[in-house]
């Protein structure tokens, strides 16, 4: 019962998604063939709405869920990292027509193909987990 907050804001996200259309394939070619504005009207109103509640959360010193002020970490320095996993990412998300969130919603849609993706998509986590020591970060 503890997990039912998280499974409806999860669900209420993805019916957001999937009316905006953020996680159809056409909508996402589109965007990375610079071919419409949709996605990239989504994505900025998303860091536009983040950087706005953060700024509150700083200003009103609000609490997380687990009672502690909400902060946001400090990344670790370095642009070489970002650059490969942002490239990384971004030619997953063109092969694949969805990132990881979306990946899900698009099962609960009725999208089972996605399964391959999910599949595939842990099992490079796995890969990652099991080699990460040995990457140079």
């Amino acid at each position: 019962m503890k997990f039912i907050k998280f499974l409806l804001v999860g669900i209420i996200f993805g019916i957001v998604l999937v009316k905006s259309e953020a996680v159809s394939w056409y909508r996402i070619y589109e965007m990375f063939k610079f071919e419409s504005f949709h996605m990239y009207g989504i994505i900025g109103t998303a860091i536009g709405t983040g950087v706005i509640l953060l700024f509150l959360a700083k200003k009103l010193k609000l609490n997380n869920l687990e009672g502690h002020l909400m902060t946001v970490p400090k990344k670790d320095k370095g642009l070489f990292r970002y650059i490969l996993g942002g490239t990384l990412f971004g030619l997953g998300w063109a092969l694949a027509g969805a990132c990881p969130g979306p990946m899900y919603i698009l099962v609960g849609t009725g999208v089972f193909s996605i399964l391959i993706v999910i599949a595939a998509a842990l099992l490079g986590t796995y890969a990652y987990g099991v080699i990460k020591d040995k990457l140079p970060h």
